[in-house]
């Protein structure tokens, strides 16, 4: 068949890659081609692989859609190349990569055979052959599934968030309870209102989780509670919770220099992040860094969250003014460097300075791995 494979990031390659092994034939568009918008790349074209950072209304996903040819995330494409495996997705709008990475810990812990790919950066076509699947499942990648069917599916929570993408709230919601559609085992947040087996952080765990915050504490419920789902046995659910470390960019403790310590919670890329990131540092003097690219959400739940504890607040980027506007307190530093140099001068032994930024990263990163990355050797490169 002729392929069309819409977006060449990482997930876009691996798909293109996949289908030439099955000796498709594939056409590529992407930005950095300059052909995105060339329509007589449809031409003979019998399926569309959309990179999930396409949006619908592109003009080639709008008129294959009208030519009735059919257009499947990259995941569907995994999905449908991987017949025998049995697949565990997780979405919500926070912590979906700390309870898919835990769940993969402790699938391992189990001694299943066990691949995590998806939102986390391991596209689901670079994966050859599993058992098992736990897949991150963003907005966007179940916006365009079609038959991927989740032995068991975890919705963690729902709160606003690219809406700039998806127009409303409710388009949002949508794209993320199509985890559901086919699945056999649903596990939702309690108080949700949905059908399932309900998890909260209240929840009696085989373990106690050795990753700091109440929030995380929430996520390991979800795990839990999925990994049962899936027939793992408590001892090795205790193994895992008592020995994973996080992932980076979630509340990560890059380094403690001169008595404080620098926290790397790049990944809190909306409002719904950063306040747990707050709470978790509830009792210690913090000195906060905000901004980056706007998300279309309103930064007043932000305001609110924030407590006597903080000590400063620094805000950067593109939402710099929208942030100031409820936080005339804050401090104008641009950049993350000369924020992460400002509250270094300002902070005692004891304190915390707070990556956080309630914001994504494309004004001035390439991603939130990048700004998290950059704020790990800036805090390399303070002297005590």
């Amino acid at each position: 068949m002729r392929v069309l494979v819409y977006g060449l990031a990482r997930s876009g390659r691996s798909a293109a890659e996949r289908l030439e092994e099955r000796g498709d034939e594939v056409v590529v568009a992407d930005r950095t081609l300059r052909n995105e918008e060339d329509l007589s790349l449809l031409d003979g074209v019998e399926l569309l692989v959309k990179n999930p950072g396409i949006p619908a209304e592109r003009p080639l996903v709008v008129i294959a859609r009208e030519r009735e040819i059919p257009v499947w995330s990259e995941v569907e494409l995994g999905y449908r190349l991987l017949p025998a495996a049995r697949f565990v997705g997780v979405t919500g709008t926070n912590g979906k990569t700390t309870t898919t990475e835990l769940l993969g810990a402790v699938f391992r812990a189990a001694g299943r055979d066990v691949a995590v790919a998806g939102n986390v950066g391991t596209p689901v076509t670079s994966i050859r052959s599993a058992d098992w699947v736990v897949c991150e499942l963003s907005s966007f990648q179940l916006e365009d599934v079609h038959e991927l069917a989740c032995d068991v599916a975890v919705l963690l929570n729902i709160e606003p968030d690219h809406l700039d993408r998806h127009g409303t709230f409710e388009a949002y919601r949508d794209a993320k309870l199509r985890i559901f559609e086919r699945a056999g085992t649903k596990i939702v947040p309690r108080g949700s209102g949905l059908e399932g087996t309900e998890f909260s952080r209240d929840d009696a765990l085989p373990a106690e989780p050795l990753i700091h915050g109440a929030h995380n504490r929430e996520n390991a419920a979800a795990a839990t509670a999925a990994a049962r789902a899936a027939g793992v046995a408590d001892a090795a659910i205790a193994a895992a919770l008592r020995t994973f470390p996080g992932v980076p960019h979630r509340l990560e403790l890059v380094a403690e220099r001169g008595g404080v310590r620098y926290v790397n919670d790049s990944k809190a890329t909306n409002v719904a992040a950063a306040r747990p990131a707050l709470e978790a540092y509830a009792d210690d003097p913090v000195h906060l860094i905000l901004g980056g690219s706007l998300k279309g959400e309103s930064f007043a739940p932000l305001a609110e969250a924030i407590g006597e504890n903080v000590q400063s607040i620094h805000v950067i980027g593109e939402a710099a003014d929208a942030l100031a506007e409820v936080l005339p307190a804050a401090l104008r530093d641009e950049t993350l460097e000369r924020a992460v140099r400002h509250a270094a001068r300002l902070a005692q032994p004891g304190d915390v300075v707070l990556l956080s930024p309630a914001c994504a990263s494309y004004d001035q990163f390439e991603n939130f791995e990048q700004r998290g990355d950059a704020f790990r050797a800036i805090v390399a490169a303070l002297a005590d």
